[in-house]
């Protein structure tokens, strides 16, 4: 589910979950709140025990009344009394974020507001039952916005499959087969290279180009980035050698007549060459006299700059060739 889904699309059926009792319960042996040293969460938990759970019928009636008059306080009321729902919610999803836990409550009560505007009173769905999916998208969107530095998840497929590729993995093993890319992609209805790229994102952490490479080190990881493209050195030596062409050209020009100045500069070395044809018309010759004229100007050239540097047979193959 995404933000703008349309709520006449949302699968919902009367499965879903309940708000809690009361939020500082015991809710199971795998299912805990963690208030433990952590006063603000343990103190919001008890504000938002204060508000009263609503009726099915007085959850209707707020809803109508919201979308028939826009009356705030009725919005209000769904709000709060939808609280415990969110903590709820939120707790499907601690193992993923450990950081703080009222992250994911503050993300899933922008849900609930969100499922409070889009709710259709007149489709005979329970309010609590639509709001779950609004907080559990919050939730799940906020998660892969930040699991990492760099998103992992951009697009509601990766989101999808982040959250479902570690519980497929658990599933396979514990029916004794062994959890291949290929056969994870096959349950899951995705490519390998997508099951393959998600597993290295989710098993590799962040570490900043400014750490060091070890604890006593002053190199920093940046310093043994590999560089894409050329090294500093094939840089100078490129340059040196173009520096040393252009002398040579320059030298070369001083020789030629105004034809072949006009092929060498407007058509071998131009960026935008011209066609043996425009530099015929130019000079009122046929366009196979131009030809013949650049043939023996590249010869000329190859003779010249042998004169003045030799052993530079190799470089000439690959500097004449694409003429």
């Amino acid at each position: 589910m995404t933000m703008n889904d349309d709520p006449e699309l949302l699968d919902i059926s009367d499965d879903g979950p309940e708000p809690l009792a009361h939020p500082l319960v015991t809710l199971g042996d795998d299912q805990h709140l963690p208030v433990a040293g952590n006063a603000a969460l343990h103190r919001y938990l008890q504000e938002i025990s204060q508000y009263r759970l609503l009726s099915r019928e007085e959850a209707d009636e707020l809803a109508r009344r919201y979308k028939e008059t826009g009356d705030k306080e009725a919005a209000y009321k769904l709000v709060t009394a939808n609280l415990r729902l969110v903590v709820k919610v939120a707790m499907d999803f601690q193992k993923y974020w450990m950081q703080n836990f009222l992250d994911l409550i503050q993300e899933g009560n922008i849900g609930l507001v969100q499922a409070v505007k889009k709710f259709d009173p007149y489709r005979q769905v329970k309010f609590s039952y639509y709001a779950a999916y609004w907080i559990r998208a919050y939730i799940l969107k906020f998660i892969m916005d930040n699991w990492r530095l760099v998103k992992i998840g951009t697009t509601q497929a990766q989101r999808k499959l982040f959250f479902s590729l570690n519980k497929e993995k658990k599933l396979l093993e514990s029916q004794g087969f062994k959890a291949e890319p290929k056969l994870l992609a096959e349950r899951l209805n995705v490519k390998e290279s997508e099951v393959i790229e998600m597993s290295q994102r989710m098993d590799n952490w962040d570490v900043s180009l400014e750490s060091p490479v070890r604890e006593d080190s002053d190199e920093e990881q940046k310093n043994f980035l590999p560089v894409a493209g050329p090294s500093v050195e094939e840089r100078v030596a490129e340059k040196e050698i173009r520096e040393w062409m252009a002398d040579i050209l320059a030298k070369l020009l001083k020789t030629l007549n105004d034809k072949e100045q006009a092929i060498l500069r407007e058509r071998l070395l131009s960026d935008e060459p011209l066609t043996l044809q425009d530099i015929a018309d130019r000079f009122g010759v046929s366009r196979e006299r131009v030809r013949q004229i650049e043939v023996n100007l590249l010869a000329k050239m190859r003779k010249y700059i042998e004169k003045e540097v030799p052993d530079i047979k190799d470089f000439l193959e690959e500097f004449l060739n694409p003429w």
